[in-house]
């Protein structure tokens, strides 16, 4: 008998679909995600994007990377579901914490508050409750949803990777303060540790997060860079590849 969670007869069963236990990637994952990231270097690229990273994923899990997030899901493989980040700093392998840029959020747009500085806490709490709406939606349709965040350095061959489960936060739980830029910063009550960015101009919103103890760390040879007449030869690329139009 399982003494950590009680048999009800009303209990609903639960809508969780889990592929791994949170923050337990499989190596096999890590390294579907590293074989997409070895492609594009070979093939000249110098760096890679959220999108790439999202690709990446979704390849390594048999899921799918939407064009446009559903809430905040970028990628999900049945009912799992990923906010995707990835994050460039000179020594990943030392991050202790990570700026997660979690996109647009207006409060101007969402609640008609037209000047942020003029009520900075109401502001604060408006930010958060849309950040929260768009948990709701991802939630409407997948479960669990997380964040998977990749820290790499500049030449693509070292590397961080963990996960968090995404919950709603409680507005009440954080106090804002406007810093030297103008942006408005929001720090938790208990603790005082700075947990939230919004900036006015742009209307964007950054999440402070510290790194898990448990995150994978990881290095990955540099390839060699494919020579772009040999492939084309390979492909046995010609002229009757080309049809001009006009």
């Amino acid at each position: 008998m399982n003494n950590n969670k009680p048999r009800l007869r009303d209990g609903r069963k639960s809508n969780t679909r889990e592929l791994y236990s949170l923050n337990e990637i499989p190596e096999e994952v890590i390294v579907k995600l590293c074989g997409h990231i070895v492609f594009l270097a070979a093939v000249g690229r110098k760096d890679i994007s959220g999108d790439d990273f999202g690709d990446a994923l979704a390849k390594a899990v048999n899921g799918v990377h939407y064009g446009s997030p559903i809430g905040i899901v970028d990628v999900a493989a049945g009912k799992m579901a990923w906010s995707v980040k990835t994050i460039k700093t000179r020594q990943p392998l030392n991050a202790r914490t990570a700026s997660l840029i979690s996109g647009r959020n207006s409060p101007d747009y969402s609640y008609g508050i037209e000047n942020p500085h003029d009520d900075i806490q109401k502001t604060g709490v408006a930010v958060l409750k849309i950040w929260n709406e768009r948990i709701n939606i991802a939630y409407s349709k997948f479960n669990p949803v997380r964040s998977m965040v990749l820290i790499r350095n500049y030449d693509l061959t070292q590397f961080v990777l963990f996960e968090e489960e995404i919950q709603q936060v409680i507005p009440s739980n954080y106090v804002w303060r406007v810093n030297r830029s103008g942006n408005l910063e929001g720090y938790d009550v208990q603790t005082n540790r700075h947990c939230f960015t919004w900036q006015p101009h742009g209307a964007q919103f950054t999440i402070k997060a510290k790194l898990p103890s448990n995150v994978f760390k990881f290095e990955v040879k540099k390839p060699t860079s494919l020579d772009e007449q040999a492939f084309l030869m390979t492909l046995q690329y010609g002229k009757d590849w080309v049809h001009i139009l006009s």
